[in-house]
């Protein structure tokens, strides 16, 4: 049990850096340009909102096989594949979350329209120096929401997280895998235990997104 735990804290919290890097220029684009490839950007982002997670998690195992698009990229880093392994839940992980981290984000940065940045430019802040001064402090509500959502929802991974990682102790063993062999061999405390826990802190993540929703002024989603 407390090898999953471990395991899955170090996915989620992983995922959640990586998320954050990607998720904060990402969402910042999907608000402010005007190309016609914003929405079918944000439709391709949001598709594992929709989409059956063993659904997504069979085509990524597809893609990290041996004979997978990925395979030539592995090639020079000494790696066959990326299925069943740390590497691969991270990777899919990041994928799955994707939305959580960049809809929040995208919704903070629209919400601080153009008179603040307009007010940096008078002011002659270059376009790098506005995004990092005026509009990532404004839109930290968002950021922060998007954070702990991408790291909830990454603990509570379930479809893509079997796919992918086949669970194997020690390497892809997840607390939901756990809760999952715990009910098939009947072993009702451990499952209920660690279902219990599980709950509490799904309820503490939502309690938490929607203050900060309320205290920033970040619309929810």
């Amino acid at each position: 049990m407390w090898q999953a735990i471990w395991l899955t804290l170090q996915l989620a919290a992983l995922t959640t850096l990586i998320l954050v890097a990607l998720g904060v220029p990402l969402g910042w684009w999907l608000a402010r340009s005007r190309s016609l490839w914003v929405e079918p950007v944000a439709a391709l982002v949001a598709l594992p909102v929709v989409l059956p997670p063993t659904v997504l998690g069979f085509y990524l195992l597809v893609a990290m096989g041996p004979n997978g698009p990925l395979a030539p990229l592995l090639a020079p880093f000494g790696l066959r594949t990326l299925a069943f392994s740390f590497a691969g839940l991270v990777t899919g992980s990041v994928i799955y979350s994707l939305p959580f981290m960049v809809q929040p984000v995208r919704n903070a940065f629209q919400l601080i329209g153009d008179g603040p940045l307009e007010a940096a430019a008078t002011l002659r802040a270059a376009p790098l120096d506005a995004f990092f001064s005026v509009a990532v402090p404004l839109a930290r509500g968002g950021i922060l929401s998007g954070a702990i959502l991408s790291f909830a929802h990454t603990v509570g991974e379930f479809g893509v997280v079997l796919m992918i990682g086949g669970n194997i102790p020690g390497e892809t063993r997840t607390l939901s895998l756990t809760i999952f062999d715990y009910v098939e061999t009947m072993q009702w405390g451990a499952a209920h235990a660690l279902s219990a826990g599980m709950l509490v802190f799904a309820f503490a993540v939502i309690l938490i997104t929607m203050l900060i929703a309320r205290r920033t002024g970040t619309p929810q989603t």
